[in-house]
């Protein structure tokens, strides 16, 4: 794999936040699921999008961006859906995207078509149990390489009381939820235990009334569905993208003044938590015209509880390895079945650069030091893991060394070039 050489900057000036990833792929499958034309703005090709984008049209949705395809320059999508979701070849591959793996199982089975889903890197052995035990209740034939990827389905799913564990992937619920309304009959979703993640819900509710389809929650412990409702074809926005804005902002606090425009303070993202969680550590965040702004500060430990925004761990372990004091990070173990194990990807490497940071099976504790040596890591083929190493060289006394920064092509295309725009520097 390729590396660069980042040499230790300070970080300052203006940024426009890429739009939301989890909104995209959700916004992307109401299109594709609604009669007509919908139009989509502000979306950017990342890999991830790239890939729920050719699954949906694998089942026949047609898309077309107004401006020639740039991975990393925002376009407006215009997409022309179905209701008659129909298989084209047979095969989605999700390339790493566990989203879209996870939301077009589901819809697959409604084209009652036999249907092969395939993957790259960790994406082929994360967990599917959920949908495998759903297949089994209802009779759907299904195939795997002894769990993994690549998975062959052949059945339709049936309207139906359907029970989920709160605590797997809030993925396999929205899954469900975007197939259950276009059933022939009314559908319950039971949630067993307490559920995680629930900013990813109240994210796939939303853009589902946005297009027309309306879910009853009844308090995250029970989604009421009827049946036979048809998804409308409309012109929507993608808002900034909190899971990304979130290096930046603790950029910005370890080290130069930076705003982040197109960040909706009333947003419904789970990761909306950072602004909570660098002022809980003694961060300073203040609104601006059109985003938020961020300044330097002297920040300490405290405890962070991951359960409902698992994403923004690596880069909050960044932050908490340079605040005074003891951070425990709790709830998080669902990090280590993501594009990497993140825990163990993030304490590694973070020690490497002179970090104390110890691996929980749950979590991770942190002592705080007021400086990072640098040298030479690694991203795990990680976006995340990558992002947060690159903030981690702003307070290191040498360069940091960075194998697989490419890794960033899954979601965020264009982080290389923002880092450089906001006085970042590497070789």
């Amino acid at each position: 794999m390729k590396s660069i050489k980042i040499e230790p900057r300070r970080l300052e000036g203006q940024i426009q936040i890429p739009p939301s990833k989890s909104i995209s792929h959700r916004a992307v499958i109401c299109a594709g699921l609604s009669e007509g034309i919908s139009q989509i703005e502000n979306v950017i090709f990342s890999e991830d999008i790239a890939a729920t984008l050719d699954g949906m049209s694998a089942m026949g949705t047609r898309s077309l961006c107004e401006e020639a395809k740039d991975d990393e320059n925002p376009c407006i999508l215009k997409i022309e859906g179905t209701s008659s979701l129909k298989m084209s070849g047979g095969t989605i591959h999700c390339r790493e995207s566990g989203s879209t793996l996870r939301f077009l199982i589901p819809l697959a089975c409604k084209t009652g078509d036999q249907v092969t889903f395939t993957g790259q890197g960790k994406l082929t052995e994360r967990p599917l149990d959920v949908y495998y035990q759903i297949f089994e209740e209802q009779g759907i034939e299904y195939h795997t390489d002894r769990g993994n990827l690549p998975l062959a389905i052949k059945g339709k799913l049936k309207p139906g009381n359907y029970k989920l564990k709160g605590n797997v992937s809030s993925q396999f619920i929205s899954g469900l939820l975007f197939l259950l309304p276009m059933l022939d009959g009314d559908s319950i979703i039971t949630i067993t235990t307490e559920l995680e993640s629930r900013g990813y819900i109240d994210l796939t509710l939303d853009v589902q009334k946005q297009f027309g389809i309306e879910v009853e929650n009844k308090e995250y412990k029970e989604f009421l569905i009827k049946g036979n409702q048809k998804y409308r074809s409309c012109n929507y926005r993608i808002e900034g993208d909190y899971s990304q804005a979130a290096f930046w902002l603790v950029a910005g606090t370890l080290g130069g003044k930076i705003n982040c425009m197109d960040l909706d303070t009333y947003s419904l993202q789970g990761d909306r938590e950072i602004l909570n969680m660098i002022k809980k550590m003694g961060g300073q965040v203040e609104s601006i015209h059109g985003g938020l702004g961020i300044q330097t500060a002297l920040t300490h430990g405290t405890v962070i509880d991951a359960g409902q925004c698992p994403d923004l761990v690596p880069v909050l372990a960044v932050l908490a390895s340079l605040s005074r004091g003891t951070t425990r990070i709790i709830n998080a173990g669902r990090l280590r079945i993501k594009e990497s194990d993140r825990l163990k990807a993030i304490a590694t490497e973070l020690n490497k650069l002179g970090a104390k940071v110890q691996e929980l099976e749950e979590g991770l504790l942190i002592e705080g030091v007021e400086s990072l040596q640098g040298g030479t890591v690694d991203s795990w083929n990680d976006h995340r893991i990558a992002m947060a190493l690159a903030v981690a060289s702003i307070k290191c006394r040498q360069p940091v060394v960075l194998t697989g920064f490419e890794a960033v092509k899954k979601s965020y295309p264009h982080f290389w070039r923002d880092f450089i725009k906001l006085g970042g520097e590497y070789a």
